[in-house]
Formats: structure tokens, C-alpha cells, sequence
């Protein structure tokens, strides 16, 4: 029984980081803009959305590395402006390391790994299951996190981005998970996937370069393919060719990168491919792609896909809000949905969990679909980066805190001088009403008692704000571009004051759509218009729980 405890408990501390991430470039979007969007799907305690500002060093000063270890806080310390300096009572990040620091660093909002700085340079991300892993030492000081705050603190534009983390990783080492990044500028977008390496430092890295036109996807499994050695648009650690020869990775002189360091797919079976599948297929029916493959090495799923009509940031909002709706697999079906059709699988001790590569403390005897939005989201955003605007306009990211499909994205611009303190602040582990996530996670908890009555409620608010903030975007855009050209300051301060008030007025509609939601749901009942109406359950459930066995005589 001890065993078994603690076995439960190893499973159950475990944090989750995994990802669903995209890019839609210039040629595949409505607009003419690069688009790339993650959900971060994690348990953490830490949802905070931290402006870090930008910050002048003296030459010869170093940069403390500090990773995200698991059962740390996120980043604790002074270097990174107020946003994180309001978190008390913790110690500081414990530092693996030290690298020459720049004299300049780029502002940018950072949340578990950095999302856009004021450049106009953009990062998604999403973890992959990797043959190699370890702990940090003097030889391996990196984590993908820091490598993402470098890249926005330090960079403009997609390949330098690219460039620049890879050599840091060759030079100082790379530790963490199997991990993909999504670079995007204004004008193109590179995919960046990571491991260790077999020899405990330094580091393995490929880089492509996202064709024009195409649309890119990943949830949680590498998507490089075979490493080409002269192609432009592929880069790839000086290592990486001489250790694929040490290991005998390489078939006809060819270099599988998946297969090379990673045993496929990330959690279990259809973990990753099935969300890759969905997508591509919402994006593009007529590729008639098979949700059945014969194992995670499959190439059916092509690296990137042209989409079947140029998309928008409401495409990829509906996108990230999917659980297999209108599908063999849809989570609303069938008797685990309930009797209202929810979607939410919620994770126990006997889930899989964390790489593939790693052996689970229990037999595992079953698996959930895992869909693209999910419970334990922390926060989405889908960002626009505009080439004909200055990157203080040009780029915005929307934000959507908790999961998508029961949040709703209100806009950040590049050139906001800070973000609102409701987003920057608090913690998941203890409710508030001035911390902005708990508006987001309260109605999405609430939605669960009774989801297909409350998701049409839900729904019709985020239609009609959403709806609102695109029609206004326009006009919004066109007063600050004028500001920008005679004032950039003023125009960077409108732009902040209008998205911290529209942000913190849709928190306080969240806040007031839970209210109306307890209120017409109370005691299952339906109390609008009229009050105590009697829906009681739908005759499908009634009949699949034995209802019609009840006592009906003595």
C-alpha cells in the first residue's frame, strides 16, 4: 500500500507542459500578416502574463541563467523588471550559469516561455518527447525557457533568433526536454526543435524554414523530417552530423532527425498526432488525411500544408478551441461526456504522463483523446505580425487566459509600456478576484456542471466582445499610427491605456457571466426567462444509466 502511495504521488506532482503551437505565413493568411499561436498547456501555479521592460548594462556585465525547474516558481529576482519583482516570499531562481550579457535588452511579455517583444518577433512553443535527458550541471546550463527569453531580449528578426540560441545551446549546453520553437518576424517563420545530446553537453538542433503559403502545426512530437545538409532554408548544430554518424543514425548517408533522438510520439499513441490531424484537416479538408497511422514515425502529416482559404485570427481561435467536434472522436459524445456533453477529461494518477521515454509508476490500462483545447490550459494567444505597420502596431498578441474554448482574447500591442496588473499578478493556487486568470478558470469550471446549456451562453459573450475588439481594431490601429509618426511615445501610451482598459472591462464581463451563469444553472434547473424550469437529463443518458430500472413499484 506504501508503494502504491507513493507511486500515486510521483505521478500526480508531476507538471505537464504540453503544447499545441502553429504558424501561418504572409501568403497563407487573409491579411497579408505573419501569424503564430500557442496554447500553453501546463499546471503550474504560475499564469501570470509579465511585461519585462527593456533594460541598458554596462559592458563586461554577465546574464544569470536561470531555468524553470520543476517545483520552482517561474522566475524569481530583480533583473526582470516590477512585473516579476511583485512576487514575496520566495528565493531567488537558483542560476546554473552565466553568459555575456548585451548592453541593450528588447522589451517583451513573457509568460512560462516569452510570447512577443517590441521588435515585432514572436515564439510558439510546444514539448517533445526526447531519448535524452538530464539534469542541469556546468556543462548543460540551459532550458528552452531561457533560451526563449534570450531570443526576445536579444533579437529582431526569425533566423537570428534561430542562430543566436543555437549557438548558446552548442556552447553552454542544453539539458532540458525534447522542445520546438516557432520563430516569426513580419515576413517569415522558422521551426527550431531541440534535444540534448547523447553526449551530456553541448547540444542537437534543426532548424526550417516554414514555406510561404503554408500553414505549420505541432502538438507535442518533433515535425523535422530528414535534415538537409545544403538547403537554405535548414539549419542544424555543427555537431549534429558527426554524432548522428557516431550513433549510427544515419540510413544511406540520410538523417531521419525524429527518429534520431526521439521515440516518437510524446505521452502515448495519438497524444500529438491526433490533434496535427485535426487541424490540418480543419485547414484543409480535401487533403483527406487518415486519423490512423501506423505507428509515431509516420509521415503522413506533411511538415507544413496550404490551406484550403487563406486564414484569419478568428480561424485559429476556432482552431484552438476544438475538441474533435462532429467527429469519430468527439469529447462530447458518449457516456464519459456526461449527461451534458462535456469535453473535459480531467487526468488521474493512472494517466501517462510527461515523455514517452519515460516509464510510468503505474500499469497504464487506458488513455483519453487528447484534444486541442484542454482543461488544464494556462493560457492561449495567437499573434499578428504586420509588415506595413511599425512593430509597436504591427504586432499584436491575443491573449486568452485558461483554456480556449471557455476564454475570450483581448489584444496586447507590441508598443504597450506595460500590460494590466490583474494579468500580472496572483497565483492559481489561491482564488481571487483581482487576479484576472480566475474569471477565465471559474466559468470554464462552472461550464463543466452543465456544458452544452452553458457553452451556448459562453459562446454568444465571446462572439459579441471578440466581435467588438476586431471591428475596433481598425480605427484603434489607424489613431495610433498617426500618434507613432509625429510621437511614438504617445502613440505607445494610447495603446497601452486602450488595452488595459478593454482587457480589464472583459475580465469584469467574465466575472459578471459567472454570476449569470450560477443564477440561470442554479440546482440544474434553467432559470431564465422563466425561473425553475425542469430540463432534468437527455432520454440517451437516462436510458445508458439504468433510469428506467429505477423503483418504480414496491
Amino acid at each position: 500500500m506504501k508503494r502504491l502511495f507513493l507511486a500515486l504521488l510521483i505521478s500526480s506532482s508531476s507538471q505537464v507542459f504540453p503544447c499545441t503551437t502553429l504558424l501561418v505565413t504572409k501568403g497563407a493568411s487573409q491579411s497579408g500578416s505573419v501569424i503564430v499561436a500557442h496554447t500553453d498547456d501546463n499546471e503550474m501555479e504560475d499564469e501570470r502574463i509579465i511585461y519585462v521592460p527593456a533594460q541598458n548594462y554596462k559592458k563586461g556585465a554577465k546574464r544569470p541563467i536561470t531555468p524553470l525547474l520543476p517545483g520552482d516558481p517561474r522566475y524569481v529576482g530583480k533583473d526582470r523588471g516590477p512585473g516579476y519583482a511583485r512576487l514575496k516570499g520566495f528565493a531567488a531562481s537558483p542560476i546554473t550559469g552565466y553568459i555575456d550579457q548585451v548592453e541593450h535588452t528588447y522589451a517583451y511579455f513573457d509568460g512560462t516561455y516569452s510570447i512577443m517583444n517590441e521588435q515585432g518577433l514572436a515564439i510558439g512553443e510546444c514539448t517533445c518527447a526526447s531519448k535524452f535527458e538530464y539534469k542541469p550541471n556546468s556543462k548543460m546550463i540551459f532550458d528552452i525557457s531561457e533560451l526563449s527569453h534570450i531570443a526576445l531580449e536579444r533579437c529582431k528578426t526569425a533566423k537570428e533568433a534561430v542562430l543566436l540560441v543555437g549557438s548558446l545551446a552548442e556552447k553552454y549546453g542544453y539539458f532540458d526536454w525534447g522542445e520546438l520553437l516557432i520563430f516569426a518576424d513580419a515576413n517569415e517563420g522558422w521551426v527550431f526543435e531541440i534535444s540534448a545530446s547523447p553526449k551530456a553537453e553541448g547540444a542537437l538542433w534543426v532548424a526550417k524554414k516554414v514555406p510561404e503559403g503554408e500553414v505549420f502545426v505541432s502538438a507535442n512530437i518533433f515535425r523535422i523530417r530528414e535534415v538537409l545538409r545544403d538547403d537554405p532554408d535548414t539549419l542544424y548544430s555543427s555537431n549534429l552530423f558527426d554524432i548522428a554518424k557516431e550513433q549510427n543514425w544515419l540510413e544511406n548517408g540520410k538523417l531521419d532527425w525524429l527518429k534520431a533522438v526521439s521515440p516518437g510520439e510524446y505521452n502515448h499513441p495519438y497524444y500529438s498526432l491526433r490533434r496535427i490531424w485535426r487541424a490540418q484537416s480543419n485547414f484543409n479538408p480535401s487533403l483527406n488525411l487518415s486519423p490512423h497511422v501506423e505507428n509515431g514515425y509516420t509521415t503522413l502529416y506533411p511538415f507544413s500544408i496550404k490551406p484550403a482559404k487563406k486564414l484569419t485570427v478568428q480561424d485559429v481561435a476556432k482552431c484552438f478551441r476544438d475538441y474533435y467536434q462532429g467527429t469519430e472522436f468527439d469529447l462530447s459524445k458518449g457516456i464519459a461526456a456526461g449527461p451534458f456533453g462535456c469535453p473535459f477529461r480531467y487526468v488521474g494518477p493512472y494517466d501517462p504522463t510527461m515523455n514517452s521515454v519515460e516509464p510510468h509508476p503505474l500499469p497504464t490500462f487506458g488513455a483519453w483523446e487528447r484534444p486541442i483545447s484542454v482543461f488544464y490550459c494556462g493560457y492561449s494567444y495567437i499573434t499578428e505580425l504586420r509588415s506595413w505597420l511599425p512593430p509597436a502596431i504591427g504586432a499584436v498578441t491575443w491573449l486568452g487566459l485558461d483554456q480556449p474554448i471557455t476564454t475570450c482574447y483581448v489584444p496586447f500591442y507590441a508598443g504597450m509600456n506595460d500590460l494590466p496588473l490583474g494579468f500580472q499578478t496572483g497565483t492559481t493556487a489561491k482564488f481571487s478576484r483581482d487576479t484576472s486568470w480566475w474569471a477565465f478558470n471559474f466559468v470554464s469550471n462552472l461550464s463543466g456542471s452543465k456544458f452544452s446549456y452553458m457553452i451556448q451562453d459562453i459562446a454568444l459573450k465571446q462572439s459579441e466582445i471578440e466581435g467588438s475588439e476586431f471591428q475596433k481594431q481598425a480605427e484603434i490601429e489607424k489613431t495610433a499610427l498617426a500618434l507613432f509618426q509625429k510621437q511614438p511615445q504617445k502613440a505607445k501610451d494610447f495603446l497601452t491605456k486602450y488595452c488595459t482598459d478593454n482587457a480589464d472591462a472583459v475580465v469584469k464581463k467574465w466575472w459578471d457571466l459567472s454570476d449569470y451563469l450560477i443564477e440561470k444553472y442554479s440546482d440544474g434547473y434553467v432559470n431564465k426567462p422563466k425561473v425553475y424550469e425542469e430540463v432534468g437529463y437527455p432520454k440517451e443518458w437516462l436510458d445508458q444509466v439504468g433510469y428506467k430500472d429505477g423503483p418504480l413499484t414496491y
